[in-house]
């Protein structure tokens, strides 16, 4: 017997940042997302014996260890070991042994949420493997909690729920963890236009993103009034984002990028670079109408509007900063699993 599952990244639209605790719990966040068909993907094969093989095929990384109620988490492969501690403690209440091998499509520090999308896949695999109870607001909850809380990750709450979920999603946050998802009955031309008109370059450089996130926090916690107020321009963001792809005004999406990248740069220190911001500038002189960093911000990967023909001068002009225009879609279906 195989078990597998595969999750889909996600490309942050809007509001990115509110869904981080204290802003979220205080006053309540909302984010735009929707997922594209690059995957985190996991494979079980039950073993027999006392051993657990856990491997991260793209990181060139291995572990076997014995197969104990809990695994120390010790800074390598820590997501999965996470992972199987919380199943073992919550539902099978003993070891079991099995070779765990792991695949994401975009590194650490990509910006797409990768990370949390590897916690929904490797926590697929298991909920597929031993049947466990649960929905998909559970596994993204779950998911959540192994990362926020039993590793102490700082992040927010929108990679789990797009992870599981998938499509076009308007998501709200609030005090106690209260987490909604809202699917967009999203046009079928407007989101061919949509993925038309945005390009996704990678800078090929990646961010610690748990510095800057925990600045972000810092400075609520602070009462920081420049940061608070750029959030709320950020929700405010998502609003005008989700209206826009429901009514068909699609080119209305540039401007709003841009002015929630704007918004994104007063939230915290180190959220831009001047590498950054030339690419940025180079992008919009010649013919992008607005864009941003996705995720928490200081590298990884670069979404860009550019409407009509002007999308190939943009990409062209990309290219000269090294990096690479990577081709995608949009995905419609979230977490999936199967055995074989």
């Amino acid at each position: 017997m195989i078990i597998r599952s595969k999750a889909p990244l996600r490309l942050g639209l809007a509001g990115g940042g509110t869904d981080v605790s204290p802003y979220a719990d205080l006053y309540g966040g909302a984010i735009l997302n929707v997922t594209i068909d690059m995957y985190a993907h996991a494979t079980i094969k039950p073993t027999a014996g006392n051993k657990i093989k856990i491997i991260a095929a793209d990181r060139n990384e291995e572990v076997v260890l014995d197969a104990t109620k809990k695994l120390k988490t010790d800074g390598t492969l820590d997501l999965a070991k996470s992972v199987y501690n919380r199943v073992v403690k919550d539902f099978l209440k003993k070891p079991v042994s099995f070779e765990l091998t792991t695949f994401v499509d975009a590194p650490a520090g990509s910006g797409l949420g990768s990370s949390s999308t590897l916690v929904v896949a490797i926590l697929g695999a298991f909920v597929e493997w031993f049947k466990l109870p649960l929905g998909d607001y559970d596994i993204a909850h779950l998911a959540y909690e192994i990362e926020r809380e039993d590793l102490g990750m700082q992040g927010g709450k929108q990679d789990q729920y797009a992870a599981t979920f998938g499509g076009v999603n308007y998501m709200e946050f609030n005090g106690g963890n209260k987490v909604i998802v809202n699917p967009l009955r999203v046009k079928e031309k407007g989101l061919h236009e949509l993925g038309h008109n945005l390009i996704l370059f990678s800078t090929e450089t990646s961010r610690l993103s748990s510095t800057i996130i925990a600045k972000q926090s810092e400075n609520v916690r602070r009462k920081n009034a420049k940061s608070i107020e750029a959030m709320h321009g950020l929700k405010e963001q998502a609003v005008r984002m989700k209206e826009a792809l429901l009514k068909g005004n699609v080119h209305d999406i540039g401007k709003i990028l841009h002015d929630g990248w704007e918004h994104k740069k007063s939230m915290a220190e180190g959220i831009s670079n001047p590498q950054i911001e030339r690419i940025y500038k180079a992008a919009r002189k010649a013919g992008a109408i607005g864009g941003k960093l996705s995720g928490a911000g200081g590298g990884g990967f670069m979404i860009f509007y550019a409407p009509e023909t002007a999308k190939f001068k943009v990409i062209e002009t990309l290219n000269t900063f090294g990096g690479r225009v990577v081709k995608y879609n949009f995905t419609e279906h979230g977490l999936r699993t199967w055995t074989i």
